[in-house]
């Protein structure tokens, strides 16, 4: 698929322009670099599905579900991109029963990823149009701004975002998107909001991050060049090197969220195709995870994954012209902090 256009949604012009966009990568060996397929590049993963949970919104014509995060109580909680004001834009889903119910709404942000700090246990929010990061108490009460403003003299566009050990926030800032310019950047925002920091700029429209599973560095997708880099932290929450760790080959799709399992494979997810690649630490393809082919026109797109904490069900949130939807599979590994939300 082409890239989406960035386009002005109807019944969201106060959000202001919301870049919607793809990633991923087909199925054949890639002769690039680190992502040059193994063995395992054949492998298919066929995901099963669990549920549909939102449906095309008239006033927006989407619907975009992201971030799954499982909380204390084992229920998902999912984000629903396009969803207008009045509309639930964060979901709690029960997956036993298969039932869904509204966490908060708001006639402002555009959510694109959730997930639960371990620090002091709320749900943060990316807000991509407005720059804001924004938490809640997990029953969704207790709205807060965590984080408004600009940083080194720009707004954020936050995409995604993960939590280090010590529950400080990297966000993934997809600045440049809506020109086509490495203009994005990796921010580092302390625990309590108080300092902002850019960790890495020059970045092609980042979207997935997620720490490796030492906490030794940062896995950044970048869109706009369809790969995947690697920031190699000191300890201390700074960048001392960066390199391209893979190499996606995209085909009609575009890199988006990554999670990281207990065994430091990769979940890349394809926004543009209903499917995900995984690769290993060392940019091996190991496996693609596809939704069956007799679902997958109605679909366009596996934004994100959450791997059951201490399990290997994992749980794909796929979106399309037939609605939003829940996906299982089996992961390869067991989920950590690194494979629930962001």
């Amino acid at each position: 698929m082409q890239r989406l256009p960035i386009r002005s949604l109807t019944g969201l012009a106060a959000l202001g322009l919301l870049v919607l966009t793809g990633c991923g990568t087909d199925t054949r060996p890639g002769p690039q670099g680190a992502s040059a397929a193994g063995a395992g590049a054949d492998r298919t993963i066929r995901a099963q599905k669990v549920m549909r949970l939102t449906e095309v919104h008239p006033e927006t014509g989407m619907t975009l579900l992201e971030g799954p995060a499982f909380g204390a109580d084992g229920r998902l909680l999912v984000v629903d991109v396009t969803a207008p004001a009045g509309e639930p834009k964060v979901l709690r889903v029960d997956l036993k029963r298969k039932t869904s119910r509204p966490v908060h709404t708001d006639d402002r942000g555009a959510y694109t990823s959730a997930q639960f700090s371990p620090y002091d246990g709320r749900v943060y929010l990316t807000d991509f149009s407005h720059g804001d990061i924004v938490s809640l108490a997990p029953d969704g009460s207790d709205v807060r701004t965590f984080f408004s403003g600009e940083v080194d003299g720009a707004r954020m566009n936050p995409d995604d975002l993960a939590f280090d050990r010590d529950g400080n926030l990297y966000i993934s800032d997809s600045r440049g998107m809506s020109e086509g310019a490495a203009t994005g950047r990796v921010v580092r925002i302390d625990r309590d909001g108080g300092d902002a920091t850019v960790l890495a700029d020059g970045l092609a429209a980042p979207n997935g991050i997620s720490f490796d599973s030492e906490y030794r560095g940062l896995w950044v997708s970048e869109l706009l060049e369809n790969r995947v880099s690697y920031l190699l932290l000191d300890g201390k929450g700074h960048v001392t090197s960066r390199h391209t760790g893979i190499r996606v080959n995209g085909g009609v799709a575009q890199t988006d969220s990554i999670a990281v399992d207990a065994d430091g494979n990769l979940y890349q997810a394809l926004h543009g195709r209903p499917a995900m690649a995984v690769y290993d630490r060392n940019g091996e393809r190991l496996a693609t995870v596809e939704v069956p082919a007799r679902e997958a026109q109605g679909l366009r797109s596996a934004t994100n994954v959450a791997i059951t904490p201490g399990g290997t069900k994992a749980y794909m949130t796929v979106s399309g012209a037939d609605g939003g939807y829940l996906y299982s599979f089996g992961a390869l590994a067991e989920g950590v902090r690194q494979s629930n939300g962001g």
